[in-house]
C-alpha cells in the first residue's frame, strides 16, 4: 500500500493553510496525486448575516453567490500554495454536496484523507460540525487529522503507534506502514488502566516488531500501566518522546444511524497535539 492519492479537505478556517501545506508535503514524499476538495456550502452552509450586503433583494441568490465566490477564493489559494512548494500532481474539486457526503464519497477513492481537528472557536458553518468523527467512521480509508493549533512540516520522523491488539489497532498499523517507512523512530506503545484486566492477546509485541521489520521498519515496543486516563497517558507519552505523529485505531459503534466514537478516541480528537493517523 502507498499513498498515491491523497485528498485534503479545504475550508475557510485559519488552520486550513497548515493542512494544505502538510498534505502537499506528504503527496510529494509519497509520489502521490493531491486532491483539494472544497464543498461550496450551497447545501449545508450557514451564512453570517453580516456577510450579505444590506438591502439585498434576493437573499437566496446573494447567499449562493457569496458561498460560490468564497469557495473559489479558497480553491485559488490552494492552487497557489501547492504550486509554490515545487512540482506536484494535483487538482481541485469544487463540490455542491454536503461536506460530509463529499469527503466520504471522494475519500473512498483515495489512499489517505487529510482533515483538520475541530476548532470550537471557528465553528461557524454547519459544514464543519462533527466532520472528523463522521469521516473516520464512514470513509473506510486512513484519515490524517491535523491539529488546529501548531505548525507541522514534512512527513513524520518520530511515530508513536497506540497498540492494544484490537482489530482497529491492526488496521491502523497496516494503514500507517507507508508513513512509518519515512520515519527514523517508531515506538509501539501499549497502555492500560491500573484496574483494567490484562488480555493475553493484547501484547503480541515481538510479532508486531517482526512484522514491521519485514517492511523495512525498525521499531521498539513498550507497555505501561497508568492510574490516569488512558488518553491523557498517551498524550503525555507522545510529549515525552517528542513524537510528531500518532497512529491509532478509531474505536466506535453505530446505533440508530448515530455514529459515535469511543471515549479515548474522542479525547484524542479533542486534545491532540500532533497529527493523528486514524482508521476505523
Amino acid at each position: 500500500m502507498t499513498y498515491k492519492t491523497i485528498l485534503v479537505h479545504l475550508d475557510r478556517t485559519g488552520a486550513c493553510r497548515v493542512r494544505m501545506d502538510l498534505a502537499a508535503q506528504w503527496a510529494r514524499a509519497h509520489g502521490g496525486h493531491l486532491v483539494g476538495l472544497m464543498s461550496t456550502g450551497l447545501i449545508d452552509g450557514i451564512i453570517p448575516a453580516e456577510e450579505i450586503m444590506s438591502g439585498a433583494t434576493d437573499f437566496i441568490a446573494e447567499s449562493a453567490q457569496y458561498l460560490r465566490l468564497r469557495a473559489e477564493a479558497i480553491s485559488h489559494e490552494f492552487r497557489e500554495r501547492v504550486s509554490a512548494g515545487g512540482p506536484i500532481s494535483y487538482e481541485v474539486r469544487l463540490i455542491d454536496a454536503t461536506t460530509v457526503d463529499a469527503v466520504v464519497q471522494h475519500g473512498r477513492t483515495s489512499d489517505l484523507v487529510v482533515l483538520g481537528q475541530r476548532d470550537d472557536d471557528e465553528v461557524k458553518d454547519i459544514t464543519t460540525r462533527e466532520l472528523p468523527q463522521r469521516v473516520v467512521m464512514e470513509v473506510g480509508r486512513p484519515v490524517l487529522l491535523v491539529p488546529y493549533a501548531g505548525h507541522f512540516e514534512g512527513v513524520a520522523k518520530n511515530v508513536v503507534v497506540a497498540w492494544d491488539g484490537s482489530r482497529e489497532a491492526a488496521v491502523a498499523l497496516r494503514a500507517a506502514v507507508p508513513a512509518m517507512q519515512h520515519a527514523s523512530k517508531i515506538t509501539l506503545h501499549s497502555c492500560r488502566g491500573v484496574h483494567e484486566n490484562l488480555v493475553e492477546e493484547r501484547l503480541p509485541m515481538p510479532d508486531i516488531v517482526r512484522y514491521l521489520e519485514r517492511h523495512g521498519i525498525q521499531a521498539t515496543a513498550e507497555s505501561d500501566v497508568t492510574e490516569i486516563d488512558v488518553g491523557d497517558a498517551l498524550l503525555s507519552r507522545i510529549s515525552d518522546l517528542g513524537a510528531d505523529l500518532l497512529v491509532m485505531g478509531g474505536y466506535g459503534h453505530s446505533r440508530f444511524r448515530e455514529l459515535m466514537l469511543g471515549g479515548t478516541t474522542r479525547h484524542i480528537l479533542a486534545q491532540m497535539t500532533v497529527p493523528v493517523l486514524m482508521t476505523h
